[in-house]
């Protein structure tokens, strides 16, 4: 069963959005960008922008004029298909951005935001405003946090920047001193007895806290004094489960309580940046493993043979750099009429027909990662956007043409 790929997209269509829009200027202040926030009235804001294009009418350039209120024209029709605010808001960007030469063309973005907006904004300038959605494109991974030693132990999740604890208890653990008439041998004995019921405790809270919601856990960060996160975590007392979700190294706290959480993410910061990499390079090395084998094992690699794979149901796995920049389209000769499909560098140019070696017109365009994303879906097939932070990662850009795959069997 693939995963739910949904949430990967939206966070890759996100992001794709915001890197095309901060970077469009426009030749006047003629790039509008609206924020409507959950709560606010459609018709409200109609008005607003109405108002806007009223006051329009007084721009002394006649083309920033036109374009002004053509892009708020826009922006109204768009909000007309809209019967109330979503929860998170709705952003449009809209106006004329140059193109080659003398022409310019109108662009447009509807953004679902992945967080509420807080308020309504109105903005015409030389670029569109972004800064509120900058801060959405931060990392908001999910993390599972244990500091502990045998004194206490304190749980907690680190989302984004945010810290928040979810348990704090102190043992029950004696400390290692000798008491009353006790032989030493047998006050140690009934003090690792009291650490192992501690423990226990720890894990069945982390069990509590963690494991419902393991689908959206990235991993688990253990901090505390040495040798007890240590034997905690060798000796195997967290569930199964939450076990292979452990980040290694474990890291070393001077402070097990609210304090030691802030501790250990700021001394894991490293191991946590790492970690999707070291997803990323492991998928990888999985790929090289295969393509070394016999006839190349359970690999694909290249967009043909890929898009074959895909055909036959045999991909596991999509490995697909994040820096591609390509669209496949629809097409349709203009001198013979034969349709087909093809990937291009860009989504305005003619394509050659591959049947008559005329020019072709394109009916419609995608971005190519977002074709495979539906592919993954129509399969059901995991999708795995890899870098270009790692030797992995360039070598799959530049050696595989940025796409390739792990099969669930091996295709002729």
């Amino acid at each position: 069963m693939a995963n739910d790929n949904s949430a990967n997209r939206a966070r890759y269509d996100f992001k794709k959005a915001m890197e095309e829009i901060r970077n469009y200027r426009g030749r006047g202040t003629e790039l509008i960008s609206v924020y409507v926030p959950f709560g606010k009235l459609i018709s409200d804001a109609m008005a607003y922008l109405r108002e806007e294009q009223g006051q329009a009418q007084n721009i002394k350039s006649k083309t920033t004029m036109k374009n002004v209120t053509s892009a708020i024209d826009s922006i109204m029709q768009r909000l007309k298909t809209f019967d109330k605010v979503p929860e998170n808001g709705i952003v449009i960007f809209c106006g004329e951005v140059p193109r080659a030469g003398d022409q310019t063309k109108m662009v447009q973005y509807v953004i679902n935001p992945p967080e509420p907006i807080g308020a309504f904004l109105y903005r015409c300038d030389s670029s569109f405003f972004t800064d509120p959605l900058e801060t959405m494109l931060v990392d908001k991974r999910y993390y599972g946090l244990l500091v502990m030693d045998r004194k206490e132990a304190t749980i907690g999740i680190l989302a984004g920047p945010r810290i928040q604890v979810l348990k704090h208890f102190e043992s029950m653990v004696p400390s290692k001193h000798h008491q009353g008439g006790q032989s030493s041998v047998r006050f140690e004995r009934l003090i690792e007895i009291a650490a192992h019921e501690f423990f226990k405790k720890i894990a069945d809270n982390c069990t509590t806290c963690f494991l419902d919601s393991l689908q959206d856990l990235e991993g688990i960060i253990i901090g505390g004094h040495s040798p007890t996160k240590d034997f905690f975590y060798n000796e195997q007392y967290l569930h199964h489960e939450l076990q292979k979700k452990v980040i290694k190294p474990l890291i070393d706290t001077g402070y097990t309580d609210e304090s030691g959480l802030k501790e250990l993410v700021d001394n894991a910061q490293g191991s946590i940046s790492d970690q999707a990499l070291a997803e990323e390079k492991e998928m990888m090395q999985r790929l090289f493993r295969e393509i070394r084998k016999t006839e190349g094992g359970l690999s694909a690699y290249g967009e043909a043979q890929v898009r074959h794979c895909a055909d036959m149901g045999a991909i596991d796995t999509f490995l697909i750099s994040s820096q591609l920049r390509k669209f496949r389209c629809k097409c349709q000769c203009s001198s013979c009429g034969h349709e087909f499909e093809a990937t291009t560098d860009d989504d305005e140019s003619p394509v050659k027909c591959p049947k008559c070696e005329g020019n072709a017109k394109i009916v419609e365009s995608m971005d190519l990662i977002d074709n495979f994303f539906e592919l993954s879906d129509l399969y059901n097939s995991n999708m795995q956007l890899i870098s270009g932070d790692s030797e992995e990662g360039e070598m799959l850009l530049k050696a595989f043409g940025g796409i390739a795959a792990l099969l669930r069997y091996n295709v002729e």
